[in-house]
């Protein structure tokens, strides 16, 4: 049976949290706690852990299931808690999603298996056999970028109509997919259309989705939070005075390195000069080095000053 206490369809910022990490297999447990406080003191609508942003796919399972169990203790049911079960394994998937309903976990996230690519009717066959054994609702999570396989339209309708799956957050920064889905599944108003960029939440408010999965919101969630708001009253001055603000951040902070790792990079280095967790990252990545927090703690100094 599945029980949730999710309203459907699922609406607002929910931060795909960074993993605070001291080395390879051990959690900054005290940077977890400020940074689980300093989101949730943003007036987030959730909190979503083990995704990309949350490098999901370098962690060891210990930590996967540690950060699980300590981010709930943490949250407390102040808001909804997601976490990603994206794996390579069916098994491990459920094992995943077995064990955050028994941490009070309040829906699960789930990508399309990497590494081999299936074809969409081996994916809504790998769903539908796999969602009546997820204990929690489902989210879809289309991310091309990473497992380079999209949800396509007709597979997401066919999977929006297994009992437990609740929505899509979609990353492929493809609008056009984007609207032909909410066009497709008109209907289904209690299925979420969640966003992965940040750099398109307000149009994607604006025109019918429900939410976004900001990553920015790990550094500014009230920023993201605002944005959402106007996005939903439809005050378009202060849109665009706050998604300045966003493509700032876009075009400085995530985008100091070289390499797709910089976005991970940037925020964790941001989250570390501002006094709330450690830096380290996951193999085969590391931070940013001297040079490069430089500059990220030019921009975080700019940014209090940024009127766009």
């Amino acid at each position: 049976m599945k029980i949730s206490n999710l309203p459907r369809p699922l609406k607002g910022i929910i931060p795909p949290m960074i993993t605070p990490l001291l080395d390879r297999d051990n959690i900054d447990v005290k940077g977890l706690e400020k940074l689980v406080e300093h989101i949730i003191a943003g007036g987030v609508h959730g909190l979503f852990i083990l995704g990309t942003t949350g490098e999901a796919p370098s962690l060891s399972y210990k930590l996967r299931y540690e950060l699980i169990e300590r981010t709930c203790k943490l949250v407390n049911n102040r808001v909804p808690v997601l976490v990603g079960i994206t794996d390579t394994s069916h098994i491990e998937s459920i094992k995943i999603a077995e064990h955050s309903q028994k941490q009070g976990v309040s829906a699960v996230v789930l990508a399309p298996p990497y590494y081999f690519q299936a074809g969409q009717p081996e994916l809504i066959e790998y769903i539908e056999h796999l969602a009546p054994k997820i204990p929690l609702p489902l989210y879809l999570y289309n991310m091309p970028s990473c497992t380079k396989v999209f949800f396509e339209p007709d597979t997401v309708i066919k999977a929006a109509q297994i009992p437990n799956i609740h929505g899509i957050k979609d990353s492929s920064a493809n609008m056009i997919y984007f609207h032909k889905l909410l066009l497709l599944l008109n209907e289904r108003k209690d299925f979420s259309f969640l966003v992965g960029p940040e750099e398109l939440l307000a149009e994607t408010i604006l025109l019918g989705g429900h939410g976004g999965i900001c990553g920015g919101a790990n550094i500014f969630p009230k920023l993201y939070v605002d944005l959402y708001n106007a996005s939903i009253a439809g005050d378009i001055e202060k849109i665009r005075e706050l998604h300045k603000k966003v493509m700032w951040i876009s075009t400085t902070i995530y985008s100091t390195g070289r390499y797709s790792s910089s976005f991970i990079k940037g925020v964790k280095a941001s989250l570390n000069l501002m006094g709330i967790c450690n830096d380290f990252i996951e193999e085969p990545f590391h931070c940013f080095r001297e040079p490069e927090k430089e500059k990220i703690a030019k921009y975080l100094k700019q940014f209090k000053d940024f009127k766009g």
